[in-house]
């Protein structure tokens, strides 16, 4: 099969497309023809050998795709060869075929296309466990979510507001915030122009908000530290800035607050049961209409240097996909 190949830890163009050697669903897994996959900000970290966990040389990285089953391993009874499905990986998706853990896999959801499905589990995952198992999230709380118009980012918002919260979309342009504006934000701070945590003040009355959503990390996520209210919580979801912030442990203290990690995929790989009925629960809301996944960027495998600096230069809204076979021809798989 064809991959996308990582031989040495380094930037997007020490990556190569080869040949490489197809997988087998081992117990438990599900082996997939993979139509598309999403890449996310981890991916670069991984590729440049700075992610938490590391992956040794060589690897194909990606670590969420859609596409069908081909076959099952044992011990496998949800699936059969031919479902379309989503699938989260420990890497192996930039690739023509990638295995899949069932626990880590759903049936295709009617209302999304192969673009859409692509870019589902992992941000829709994250989003969801962070604000309902780590912030419980309430009806009528405030949430301010940074990076509001990134994969995650634009996914928060809209979970935040099935849930019935009021959202606050922070990002660094007016594109960015009109993006989120349109996927349902109640308000927009542009941190570009503004102060995060004065504009937050001013929206919220002079009062701050119960949950930040932060996969930026960085300068801002002090502001948005100082902007919580009494018994918030400060959702530490990644760190797309670059750079890993401090916290003054006073503020916690004054207002009894939480910071409060999310890890979404090895959580999921511990809680099975937990995961498998968020994923049933996104579903509803798909189904619904109350969540819409947004994909602004699409590129064959070969144009995956392109892919890439869309998501190191944060110009994207919502998803970045990699195509394993043009989009057009997808419909009989």
């Amino acid at each position: 099969m064809r991959a996308l190949v990582c031989k040495q830890y380094g930037p997007p163009d020490t990556l190569r497309i080869e040949a490489y050697p197809d997988p087998v669903a081992g117990p438990g897994q599900i082996l997939v023809q993979v139509v598309a996959a999403g890449i996310n900000f981890p991916d670069l970290l991984a590729i440049a050998g700075k992610y938490q966990v590391k992956t040794p040389t060589p690897f194909v990285p990606g670590n969420e795709a859609a596409g069908t089953v081909l076959s099952i391993g044992p011990g496998v009874r949800d699936f059969s060869p031919g479902d379309r499905v989503i699938v989260a990986t420990r890497g192996g998706a930039f690739a023509e075929r990638c295995v899949a853990y069932e626990k880590m896999s759903m049936r295709m959801p009617v209302e999304l296309d192969y673009a859409q499905a692509a870019g589902f589990s992992v941000t829709y995952g994250t989003s969801y466990h962070a604000l309902v198992q780590r912030a419980s999230v309430q009806a009528g709380e405030t949430l301010l979510v940074l990076g509001a118009a990134g994969g995650v980012g634009i996914a928060a918002v809209q979970i935040g507001k099935a849930l019935g919260a009021r959202v606050i979309a922070a990002a660094s342009s007016a594109a960015k915030l009109e993006f989120a504006r349109a996927a349902g934000a109640d308000a927009l701070i542009d941190y570009s122009t503004a102060s995060l945590r004065d504009s937050v003040k001013e929206i919220c009355g002079g009062d701050g908000v119960d949950v930040v959503y932060d996969p930026v990390g960085g300068e801002l996520a002090e502001q948005a530290y100082r902007a919580l209210n009494w018994h918030g919580r400060y959702l530490v979801v990644g760190f797309a800035s670059g750079d890993i912030p401090a916290f003054a442990a006073n503020i916690a203290l004054l207002k009894e607050a939480s910071i409060v990690g999310v890890w979404w995929g090895t959580w999921a790989e511990k809680n099975p049961g937990l995961q498998a009925r968020n994923m049933q629960k996104l579903a509803e809301l798909l189904a619904a209409g109350k969540l819409v996944p947004q994909t602004s960027e699409s590129y064959a495998l070969e144009d995956f240097r392109a892919a890439f600096a869309a998501i190191a230069g944060r110009r994207a809204l919502g998803k970045v996909i990699l195509q394993m076979m043009p989009l057009a021809a997808s419909s009989s798989v």
